[in-house]
């Protein structure tokens, strides 16, 4: 079984448990080599509310490490949300491991307000 079959049977596997509602919308996280995407997403109304990545001009411009673009990515997606009223999410890593520039994003979030 290759890499990207295992993981999209992870993701499945968390997208049974994890749901994004309006008030309370899935902060899904996808990771490609180069970039780094973020989007509030509510499952009810099949919507999405806000997205970040790191290829937004603003965060594109900095010469930093993809680390530190991911958290720059997680501090926009809290700023969008906080202009939105939103202040809790449920975090969805979308089958890649806690770690590195999946867990920065969560990391800038938190710093920018966002509960998980």
């Amino acid at each position: 079984m290759g890499k990207l079959i295992q993981r999209q049977k992870i993701r499945y596997r968390i997208r049974k448990k994890v749901a994004g509602t309006a008030t309370k919308p899935r902060l899904s996280v996808f990771r490609s080599n180069a970039d780094i995407y973020a989007q509030l997403i509510d499952d009810v109304n099949g919507l999405t509310l806000a997205s970040a990545s790191s290829r937004d001009k603003d965060i594109a411009a900095q010469k930093v490490t993809k680390i530190e673009k991911s958290k720059l990515v997680g501090a926009t997606i809290a700023r969008k949300a906080t202009e939105l009223g939103l202040n809790t999410v449920v975090f969805d890593r979308g089958g890649n491991l806690y770690h590195g520039r999946v867990k920065s994003v969560a990391d800038g979030a938190r710093e920018g307000g966002l509960q998980f």
